[in-house]
């Protein structure tokens, strides 16, 4: 269950290899090849935000099975979701 002041991260939303539809939410240009839930978790330490890991999957790809982030945000989910493309990017 998500609160107020949290938002959920799925490593799909980063995926250079995906389309749009199928779920990335940053350009070809910032996302990555085949991200992974702990990229993502060292780019929210490298950002000083608070999260926790879950067991769970994007409804659109239940198969896979990735995990997700739930992070403390209060500000648009879109501004957070650039600036972990950013750190992803930046260890690449």
């Amino acid at each position: 269950m998500v609160v107020e002041g949290e938002c959920i991260l799925y490593p799909c939303y980063f995926n250079a290899s995906l389309t749009r539809a199928e779920g990335r939410r940053v350009s070809r240009a910032l996302g990555s090849k085949g991200p992974v839930l702990g990229d993502i978790e060292r780019a929210l330490s490298r950002l000083n935000v608070k999260f926790q890991v879950e067991d769970h999957h994007h409804p659109a790809h239940w198969m896979r099975h990735e995990g997700r982030v739930v992070v403390e945000w209060r500000d648009k989910k879109d501004i957070l979701i650039k600036k972990v493309a950013q750190k992803l990017v930046v260890k690449r």
